[in-house]
C-alpha cells in the first residue's frame, strides 16, 4: 500500500495556459479493467508533425480512480522552463483497489504491467512520441515515487532516466510507516528499491530522488538509499530541502527538476 499523498483539490483539473490535457483510456487487461490516463500535449503539439519525449508522472497513493487528473502543475513547469514533451499522468488506483503500491499482486492486480508493458505501448501508438528508451523519462511523488524508482529498475529498457519527488523505497501501508509484507522472499526481494537498485542499476539510468527535511516518514530511508548508491558506486543526484511532505514542496523544485530530467532526453524533433 502507500502513503497518503494525493495532490491538493487546487490544482489544475482541466488544462493549463501552454498544454491542453486530453483524458484518453487504453485497454489494460494485467489490471482487467480500462484505465485512463491524462496526457498535456505541448502547445504546439496540433500544429506540428513533430515527436516528442514523454514525461511518465505517478501519483500519490492511497488514492481513487481520478488522483491521475492532478498533474498540471508538472506541465505548467515544463513550459516555464520552454521544454518541449507530453506528460503522461496514468491512473494507478481504483475504488476497489486504492493502494495497490504499483506492484504486480496477480490477476487482475498487475498495475506494474498495466502501466509499463500496456500503458507506454498506448500511448506510443496514440501519441507523436519519440518511442525509444531515450524519448522517455519516469518521475512520481510520494507513493509515485517508489512506483517510478522501481518501474525504472525493473525496465531499463524503457525509461532513460527516473525520478522520486519525496518518495520511498518499499512497499508500505495505507500509513507510509509500516513495511508491507506480500506473502515471500522472492516478491520482498523484487518490491525494494534497496535491493533492485543493487542488482539492476547501471549508468545508463540516470537517477535523482529528493526528500523535505521536515518529512518524517521518508527523510531517513532516502539518505539510507543515497548511502547505498555512494556506496556502490552508482552515479545519482540527491537533495534534502527545507519542508515537509507537501504539494508546496513539489511545485516549488518542479522547474529545476524537470530541467534536470531534460539533461538524458531526447528533444522533440
Amino acid at each position: 500500500m502507500g502513503a497518503v499523498a494525493v495532490l491538493a483539490a487546487t490544482t489544475s483539473r482541466s488544462t493549463t495556459d501552454t498544454a491542453p490535457e486530453r483524458d484518453l483510456t487504453f485497454p489494460a487487461p494485467a489490471v482487467g479493467r480500462t484505465l485512463h490516463y491524462a496526457a498535456y500535449l505541448p502547445d504546439d503539439y496540433e500544429a506540428s508533425r513533430r515527436r516528442y519525449p514523454v514525461v511518465y508522472f505517478l501519483h500519490g497513493l492511497p488514492a481513487g480512480p481520478t488522483a491521475y487528473r492532478d498533474a498540471g502543475f508538472v506541465a505548467r513547469a515544463l513550459a516555464q522552463i520552454h521544454r518541449k514533451a507530453i506528460v503522461v499522468a496514468p491512473q494507478a488506483a481504483d475504488s476497489d483497489d486504492t493502494d495497490p503500491e504499483y506492484l504486480d499482486r496477480g490477476p487482475n492486480h498487475d498495475w506494474e504491467s498495466a502501466l509499463t508493458d500496456e500503458l507506454v505501448h498506448a500511448v506510443d501508438k496514440r501519441l507523436r512520441t519519440i518511442p525509444r528508451r531515450d524519448g522517455r523519462a519516469i518521475v512520481g511523488l510520494s507513493a509515485g515515487g517508489y512506483g517510478a524508482m522501481l518501474l525504472a529498475l525493473h525496465h531499463p529498457e524503457l525509461y532513460a532516466a527516473v525520478q522520486s519527488w519525496s518518495g520511498y523505497f518499499h512497499p508500505t501501508d495505507p500509513t507510509g510507516r509500516l513495511p508491507l509484507d506480500l506473502g515471500s522472499s522472492a516478491a520482498n526481494t523484487r518490491a525494494s528499491v534497496h535491493a533492485q537498485i543493487r542488482a539492476r542499476a547501471s549508468a545508463r539510468l540516470a537517477i535523482a530522488f529528493y526528500v523535505g527535511s521536515s518529512d518524517t516518514r521518508f527523510l531517513q530511508e532516502n539518505r539510507l538509499l543515497d548511502r547505498e548508491l555512494r556506496a556502490a558506486g552508482i552515479p545519482h543526484v540527491f537533495k534534502v530541502y527545507p519542508g515537509g511532505h507537501s504539494h508546496a514542496l513539489w511545485q516549488e523544485h518542479a522547474a529545476h527538476w524537470l530541467r534536470m530530467l531534460f539533461t538524458h532526453l531526447t528533444q522533440a524533433s
